[in-house]
């Protein structure tokens, strides 16, 4: 209702259309548009939609102003498919901008293209068959056809052009009778061409030659795909089954009599020749796929699943589904059977991960795999499904950067693996202290999550790993025991003889049941003894056992029992057995070097035995390994264990093979045939035991994708810098298949700020491919720099906010932006043929680089987000301080406005009539004889000439742009660069010359400071800009963009702004900290019903002693959310108290009626506060809230006291205390 009220061409409207724009331009994710969308009147049903924003008019007005509709058809279609925009309306609309001024709109015939991938959409296809005004909509529809004569007439896309109205024409043909004689009897004609071109290469036998097509062969294929889908997609289908099959040989342990039929290789589809099919064979194409490959009685090929895998990448937004869901609702009996599981596991962790952070979909994934996880951890001998899944929720717990609930229904202990609890703790603590906690809420939830967590793990993160954890995070845990000395004890007490002797004798101790079963003359039906006969918590301890017997000497024990014992265990039996062996070779060492022995001999020895269970048997998996070491990282020895294992040939030369037969990394754009991997090479006897069904992507060495970015993080913490810099340097070419390298770069960047030497910075950044990153083009010189001391130049900051500005800012308005839009005749189709584009290094955005498909950047996943992540990263890799890189980005803030405009007049004289002139008067009011005799200093060093043409902008909408851009981008850095920016901005409002000038009248003063604190948009259309202005609109731009969790150091600019000497600084203080308070009020509510009633509820239910403990902690952690605001409502009231104190001696007279708005703002967000939103009739402030303002009110003179008479909790006095329940009934 809101929405629907706000009027056509109002500030809100060009405000709401403004960012719809920008969302058509950057792609967000279609669970983005699904929940800001009304749906169109005509579609909706008796359900609103809660939260949305935006109506079907104004989606409507944006799509039509949306001239690049490269990539934007799949948007269109998700759009018109999901009933958010009127079809009838729509060509209303459009047909009335083309007949106005609008011709640009059509400069090439792809408007008729775009209405092409639409025209089968269920809306569409009512509105040209029963609407009762299908004819003129027709009519409409034929009358947007442009001739489109290319100088290429052999390039796919001008074909494509070419023939698209003749493809519409023929649909509509088909779908109406009444509306024939519209129709353009020359296109109808032209569409005998396809028939004829159709008919010649295909001779009747639905088969063609995808890999030798050339370019008209490919344009005409794509028009054929709009006139004859179901055909194409049987000639896609026929191509990838073209190899025939063969018969999978079995493996030693499948039964002979086990046949099984795979497809033979081919080569899958290009992307290039994908990307112009249409909607409706794609549509076709991943139905018919999915039926093939999950319900199929044949293996699919490599060749099959990459085809499918590109087609989602390539629409994210049509053809999106969530796997599990999907497949249970087509077939509910797909997903019991292993292989299809199996299939899907792949596909998901291999292909798909950035596809569905992108979708927002890594939670609900999550839960489904956690469902298979806690289905097969307690299962006997199912161990590939359950570490193929494991990994999976390893990497989209990984990949999750907001917080997450542990469970879907909220409620008791995770369902998690100790191992995937223990990756949660860690993504936890790379989350808070990288992007902050975004909601008050989910503070709120933190105790109970890390409940849930802790209830099933045992583990101890050691100091090092602590001192860099978040501290909301580090203060939870820092008092939790250290199970693993219990552990140590329960071991050595089974080998001592006094253990043995209390044993019951039908009973033996774990040594001897080690000694039985791992003897080299024990026989092998011993195995399923010791299995039928061993207890649980004895079996976490053959491993350490067979380690013992080793001593040293692999050959010692029977090999072969091993493995079969450890095959039969359960999932999470292996994993118990993997962690407790760690920690007893661990204490083993300590025990051997106290005898004397040699260390470097002891880490040889261990190192050898490792490599026995993971190389040369293959008994256990490598990750799980090398995440048990890694977590004994307060053990001197384990990260010296890990490294040699990193460092062993035979992990080389694993890495080394897998790197050769996968292929690039960007597997979408390999065009060669796939090579699938023996089962027992790719994945080692322990999980390919017993197994038939063949690999496709996945392989042991793949599972330490997720791995080695932990040790890396870990040898940081332990101040093992060179190793970091070595393990980085020897996997950085396998890091390249990490699906989300670039979010890592970025967040360890972020997590160890200010303790990285520049050398390891470097390194960490050639994980990236340099190439594709949109870096300034100075930044390489300032991070090799010989004297690291030396900021850059402001230039250089200011080539990154222009970035942000042309790329990641909404544009203000559709035309705004002059040359940024492109040409769309040049890009028809949703990627370029036949090539992937470099991103230019520098400069301004261009319409190639903001039309990028999502898979051209799948992480982070739009070009928006890249710009804007890449600006990060660039700060935080500087080598020079917080303080320097916010000094000069604020000081580029504080004077944009001169320096643009100086630069301006260099360029254009006087032709410019906005522009006054290069001396600025630095007073806004404009009205002192002297303030011209005093400039506003341009930032030095800047030059300027081309940032206004290179932006597209206006000089003082420029201005404005780059208060936006720089709070945004300091928003998304680590708290160490807030503090110094609320000490920068105080200092500067101090400083002034013009607050601080004794000389000046109080009205003067007061004049001037009201119309700095304006918004900046309106000093900026006169040219009269201030430091103190923008600066305000600086800090409240940083404000919007903070997770909520960062705003409670906020109050650290009031401190250093005091002591307030005059209304004009204390105005300056309301002001700063105005819309602030709002956001507080909301997280102080839900502080005082989420916590504080929960303590009360349990206390008067009179708990347990330990349980009210745990309650008062909940109450302790979630404190800042009350406190926040109290201290602030303090500071502000301590600010009237330097002004008006009773003890105050103001050099100049003020009254008290100069504040009455200001006590008028007082009294407003009390009674926010108190209602926790909008003012009611009814609000009424909260007691203690009344109580800070009663005693700040003593310390003030008589009048101003009489102004806040009312904001006290005396009876007497005050009529909100009067008129208060609890008060009234409580006087004292």
């Amino acid at each position: 209702d809101l929405a629907a009220s706000i009027q056509r061409g109002s500030l809100d409207w060009e405000r709401a259309l403004r960012c719809i724009r920008h969302a058509i331009r950057s792609t967000p994710s279609p669970d983005w548009w699904k929940r800001v969308l009304v749906v169109a009147p005509f579609y909706r049903g008796s359900v609103p939609t809660p939260g949305a924003v935006f109506t079907c008019d104004m989606i409507c007005e944006a799509t039509i102003d949306r001239i690049e509709w490269l990539v934007f058809s799949d948007i269109f279609f998700f759009l018109m498919k999901s009933g958010c925009i009127d079809f009838v309306d729509f060509i209303d609309k459009l047909g009335s901008r083309l007949s106005a001024s609008d011709h640009h709109i059509l400069n090439t015939n792809h408007v008729t293209w775009l209405l092409a991938q639409i025209i089968r959409v269920e809306h569409v296809m009512t509105a040209l068959n029963t609407d009762s005004r299908k004819v003129e909509t027709t009519r409409k529809i034929l009358s947007f056809h442009r001739e489109d004569r290319s100088s290429d007439p052999n390039n796919p896309q001008s074909i494509l052009l070419d023939f698209i109205s003749s493809c519409q024409n023929l649909r509509i043909w088909s779908l109406n009778t009444s509306t024939r004689d519209y129709l353009n009897n020359e296109q109808l004609q032209k569409g005998k061409q396809i028939d004829e071109w159709w008919r010649q290469v295909s001779k009747g036998e639905r088969m063609m030659d995808y890999m030798s097509m050339d370019d008209k062969s490919i344009g005409m294929f794509w028009v054929v795909s709009y006139t004859m889908a179901q055909p194409a997609c049987e000639t896609v289908m026929n191509w990838l089954s073209s190899g025939g099959v063969t018969e999978l040989l079995p493996g030693a342990n499948v039964q002979p009599n086990e046949r099984f039929m795979v497809m033979r290789e081919v080569s899958p589809l290009p992307i290039s020749l994908l990307s112009g099919f249409s909607m409706n064979l794609y549509l076709k194409l991943v139905f018919q796929m999915e039926e093939s490959l999950f319900a199929g009685q044949v293996v699919p090929s490599i060749a099959m699943v990459e085809t499918y895998t590109r087609l989602l990448l390539i629409a994210p937004h049509s053809l999106f589904r969530s796997h599990f869901s999907h497949l249970a609702q087509r077939n509910a009996s797909l997903l019991s059977k292993p292989a299809v599981t199996l299939l899907v596991l792949e596909i998901v962790n291999y292909r798909l991960l950035p596809l569905y952070r992108y979708q927002g979909k890594c939670k609900p994934l999550m839960y489904d795999v956690t469902k298979i996880i806690s289905a097969l951890k307690g299962k006997r001998g199912d161990h590939r499904v359950f570490r193929l899944a494991e990994n999976l929720c390893i990497n989209l717990i990984l990949s999750l950067r907001d917080f997450f609930s542990v469970k879907r229904e909220g409620k008791g202990p995770t369902e998690f693996t100790e191992t995937l609890n223990r990756i949660t703790i860690i993504t936890l603590a790379i989350t808070i202290k990288t992007r902050g906690i975004a909601d008050a809420d989910h503070l709120l939830y933190l105790q109970t999550m890390l409940e849930q967590i802790l209830a099933t793990s045992q583990h101890r993160w050691s100091e090092k790993t602590l001192c860099y954890f978040p501290s909301i995070l580090r203060d939870l845990l820092v008092t939790r025991t250290d199970k693993r000395g219990l552990a140590i004890q329960e071991w050595q007490q089974q080998l001592t003889v006094e253990h043995v002797l209390t044993f019951l004798q039908s009973e033996t101790t774990v040594i001897n049941q080690c000694t039985q079963l791992l003897s080299s003359s024990t026989e092998p039906n011993y195995v399923m003894t010791y299995l039928n006969r061993s207890f649980p918590q004895h079996r976490q301890y053959l491993c350490a056992g067979a380690w013992i017997l080793m001593q040293g000497h692999p050959e010692n024990i029977n090999s072969g029992n091993l493995a079969r014992v450890l095959r039969e265990f359960s999932p999470e039996e292996v994993t118990s057995n993997i962690y407790t062996m760690v920690d007893v070779l661990l204490h083993h060492i300590h025990i051997e070097l106290q005898h004397g022995h040699s260390l470097q001999d002891l880490l040889l020895k261990t190192c050898a035995n490792l490599a026995f269970f993971v190389w040369t048997h293959e008994l256990i998996p490598l990750d799980i390994l090398l995440l048990a070491l890694i977590d004994r990282d307060d053990d001197p020895h384990a990260l010296r264990i890990v490294i040699s294992l990193l460092d062993r040939q035979e992990l080389q030369q694993r890495v080394k093979l897998y790197c050769m037969n996968r292929g690039p990394p960007e597997h979408w754009l390999y065009t060669g045939i796939f090579k699938r991997s023996d089962l027992q090479n790719a994945l080692g006897n322990h999980l390919s035991w017993k197994e038939r069904y063949p690999t496709f992507f996945d392989d042991i060495v793949a599972r330490l994708l997720p791995v080695i970015p932990l040790v890396v993080y870990r040898l940081i913490e332990n101040d093992a810098i060179e190793s970091a810099d070595r393990i980085l340097g020897m996997y950085s070419l396998f890091l390249a298949y990490h699906p989300l390298r670039f979010t890592f770069v970025r967040d360890i960047l972020a997590y160890f700020y200010g303790h990285l030497p520049g050398k390891l910075i470097v390194r960490i950044l050639n994980v990236l491919d340099l190439s594709k990153i949109p870096f300034s083009e100075s930044f390489p010189q300032h991070i090799s720099s010989s004297n690291p001391a030396i900021c850059p130049p402001p230039e250089y900051f200011a080539t990154l906010l222009l970035a942000l500005v042309n790329n990641v800012i909404p544009p203000l308005n559709s035309n705004s932006r002059t040359g940024s839009m492109g040409d769309a005749s040049n890009n028809s189709v949703r990627g370029p043929h036949n090539k992937t584009p470099a991103t230019p290094q520098s400069g301004p955005a261009n319409a190639s680089e903001g039309q990028k498909a999502f898979y051209q950047i799948q992480d982070p996943g739009t070009y928006t987000q890249l710009v804007l992540e890449t600006a990060v990263i660039e700060i935080l890799s500087l080598p020079i301080s917080a303080s320097q890189i916010v000094s000069s980005l604020v000081q580029i803030v504080v004077n944009i406005q001169p320096t643009l405009i100086q630069s301006s007049n260099g360029l254009h004289g006087a032709s410019s009539g906005a522009v006054q002139g290069s001396v600025l008067p630095t007073s806004p009011s404009g009205g002192s004889t002297d303030s011209a005799g005093r400039s506003t200093p341009s930032v030095s060093g800047i030059n300027t000439s081309s940032f206004v043409s290179r932006s597209g902008y206006t000089c003082q909408q420029l201005s404005c742009l780059f208060i936006q851009a720089c709070g945004l981008l300091l928003a998304q850095l680590p708290p160490e660069f807030h503090l110094q920016l609320y000490m920068e901005a105080s200092r500067i409002i101090k400083e002034s010359w013009w607050l601080t000038d004794g000389k000046r009248s109080l009205s003067e003063l007061d004049s001037a400071v009201s119309y700095a604190l304006l918004d900046p948009t309106w000093a900026s259309q006169d040219n009269t800009s201030t430091a103190i202005g923008n600066i305000v609109a600086l800090l409240h731009s940083f404000f919007s963009n903070l997770p909520q969790e960062w705003l409670e150091g906020t109050h650290v600019i009031i401190q250093q702004l005091r002591p307030v000497t005059s209304v004009a600084m204390l105005r300056i203080a309301f002001r700063i900290m105005g819309p602030l308070l709002p956001r507080l009020v909301t997280a102080h509510n839900l502080f005082n019903k989420n916590v504080k009633g929960e303590y009360w509820r349990k206390k008067h239910m009179q708990i347990r002693v330990h349980e009210k403990h745990k309650v008062l902690e909940e109450l302790e952690m979630s404190k800042r959310l009350g406190i926040d605001l109290k201290e602030i409502l303090s500071l502000l009231l301590n600010t009237l108290v330097d002004v008006f104190g009773k003890n105050t001696q103001p050099p100049v007279p003020v009254e008290a009626s100069e504040i009455t708005d200001l006590i008028d703002y007082l009294h407003h967000i009390i009674h926010y506060e108190g209602q926790a939103g909008p003012v009611q009739a009814n609000s009424k402030p909260r007691p203690e809230v009344l109580s800070i303002c009663g005693r700040a009110a003593e310390s003030l003179r008589p009048d101003v006291q009489h102004l806040l008479s009312h904001l006290k909790p005396d009876v007497n006095s005050s009529i909100y205390a009067a008129t208060h329940p609890k008060i009234a009934q409580n006087p004292s």
